[in-house]
């Protein structure tokens, strides 16, 4: 077996079923090694980011190593804005590239670089493999560091004379991922029980890791012990659906800025937060501390980095979410006595009504702007909310059109089915969209992307058509780089406030999305009206085609974000 063959066999032995690929002449080696080894196929992208964007949708909705093969240094280059996304998310992909041939290296060829310290910083571990001999044991440890949490990225660099050179047998033994679930501490789970215990008004902040711990179950049954309202991460950092938005103590997630968070926080005396990160803030503004200082802070994660990092926490407990959350949630059960237990329904019974009238607010809201044209965000969410099927999986990178709308209006009844973005490097929706359909081919897949950003990873389209991954896409398009409009307003920019911008309008020419899709071979069409929408998008979602729709709205910028 040659370097190349060795490469596939400890893939397909860890299970792995796709390389997500741009190949070019030092990759060829691997490719041509594909063209008889039929256990992993090859998925084809027109540029990195695709490429990237798909292995990440796919890593996140398996939760199985994303592979992915790039074209040494200038495509490590292309692909790294995805790179950052899947560091910031804690996706396990296993990103390679091939290197120019070692005998090479002294003379600089064309296309050499360092790749290993370019990769290194967002990545969980990076590496040259320089022998063929060490390439069984690189692979090994590749997958088994992207699997164990906190889960993450990590890079090989694998030089395309070692892909070519043959080998005596080698140990072939199979990646084995370790199983890392540890229980907190019991002595700081009593702690963190009885101050949720002795709380007169304790919430929940609630995120991504959650759902990827597989522990949203436990999460429901400790907010209905503690009668707590559970908030979701800020847009910009939303990630993943950990508590199913069609729960009576489903709260709306948390504003954007620091100062609107503090206010949303202030009537809580203690907040417990799970499987996010406290908190990571996009832009700053003053006050800049976004957790009141009344508020007592604990905090559960299986990553012991994100713990006490940004606030002083009362109780931080080090360990897995789901037996984290099973046994404080016992606690809790053995502890609270009769008149706790009044007191807690009483306060559920208040939450629930606050959120059901919440909820009726936006209803009525968006009823009455169904007729306005062009749409409105609002009105835009609230029929694309008519269409979705109970199974659905919604995939959002229009932050300033889709403002939690659907979680808001109980339109996500399965809440595996959310992916938001963490990194924010744009280009990763229209791709993870594909990556999360060829993942879940019997469930219905939904992008809600930006104009903007589909254009950073559009080629992506070619790819669905390619292989016919049948991922329905729609476009809110408003001609513009809405939310830097909004933050160019919010910190108070003098020639933003009277609505004058420079390099955020996406008009003369406006990009025809429409045949652009259908350059790159997926069925596209423009609707205008909420009923047409709600009609085209149901179509769409049953359709075993990819699909995309473009949807003029609004392009009034608001003063801020709503939330």
């Amino acid at each position: 077996m040659n370097g190349a063959q060795i490469m596939l066999e400890m893939l397909a032995s860890a299970g792995v079923r796709y390389v997500f690929g741009n190949p070019g002449s030092t990759e060829l080696p691997l490719t041509d090694a594909m063209v008889t080894d039929n256990r992993l196929e090859y998925i084809l992208g027109l540029q990195e980011i695709p490429v990237m964007g798909i292995a990440e949708g796919y890593a996140q909705a398996t939760r199985q190593p994303g592979v992915v093969n790039l074209h040494i240094s200038p495509g490590l280059g292309n692909g790294l804005g995805m790179l950052y996304n899947a560091h910031r998310s804690g996706t396990p992909l296993i990103v390679t590239a091939g290197q120019q041939d070692r005998r090479l290296r002294f003379s600089e060829p064309i296309l050499w670089g360092e790749m290993v310290d370019v990769a290194r910083p967002w990545t969980k571990w990076s590496a040259e493999v320089q022998r063929i001999e060490d390439i069984p044991a690189a692979m090994r440890r590749a997958i088994q560091t992207a699997l164990m949490p906190p889960t993450g990225p990590v890079f090989l660099s694998i030089p395309v004379d070692v892909q070519q050179q043959e080998a005596p047998p080698l140990d072939l033994t199979p990646p084995r991922p370790i199983h890392a679930e540890t229980r907190p501490p019991r002595d700081e789970l009593i702690r963190a029980a009885d101050i949720l215990a002795t709380a007169t008004n304790p919430a929940i902040l609630a995120g991504s890791r959650v759902v990827e711990s597989d522990a949203i179950s436990e999460l429901v049954a400790l907010a209905e012990m503690l009668g707590a309202p559970v908030i979701s991460e800020p847009g910009t950092t939303h990630g993943r659906l950990p508590f199913p938005c069609t729960h009576p103590l489903s709260a709306p997630g948390l504003p954007l800025w620091a100062p609107e968070i503090h206010e949303r926080l202030s009537e809580f005396d203690v907040l417990f937060a799970v499987g996010l990160d406290v908190l990571r803030l996009y832009v700053h503004y003053e006050p800049d501390r976004a957790i009141p200082d009344h508020v007592r802070l604990l905090h559960l994660d299986h990553d012991p980095w994100e713990l006490r990092k940004n606030y002083p926490t009362e109780v931080a407990l080090c360990g897995g979410l789901k037996p984290g959350l099973a046994e404080l949630t016992q606690l809790l059960d053995e502890q609270l006595v009769p008149a706790q237990q009044q007191e807690i329904g009483q306060r559920r019974s208040r939450h629930e009504s606050t959120h059901a009238a919440n909820r009726s607010a936006l209803e009525n809201r968006a009823a009455a702007e169904l007729d306005r044209r062009p749409l409105t965000p609002l009105a835009l969410m609230s029929s694309i909310a008519a269409a979705l099927p109970p199974d659905v999986a919604v995939v959002e990178e229009a932050v300033t059109t889709t403002n939690t709308y659907l979680e808001r209006l109980g339109a996500i009844a399965d809440p595996t089915g959310y992916f938001g973005h963490r990194g924010w490097g744009l280009g990763w929706g229209l791709n993870c969209a594909i990556g999360v359909q060829l993942a879940w081919p019997d469930r219905p897949v939904l992008g809600v992307i930006g104009e903007g950003a589909s254009m950073y990873g559009i080629q992506g389209l070619w790819t669905a058509a390619r292989y016919n991954i049948p991922v329905t896409f729609v476009i809110p398009n408003n001609a513009q780089y809405q939310i830097l409009k909004v933050g160019a307003r919010g910190i108070g920019l003098p020639n933003a406030a009277e609505q004058q911008f420079v390099g955020m309008d996406l008009v003369e020419p406006e990009v025809d999305l429409v045949a652009l899709a259908g350059s790159l071979g997926v069925e596209s069409c423009r609707v205008h009206s909420a009923d047409e929408l709600t009609e085209v998008l149901g179509e769409a979602l049953a359709d075993p085609r990819p699909r995309l729709i473009d949807v003029p709205i609004d392009r009034t910028t608001p003063a801020t974000m709503e939330y």
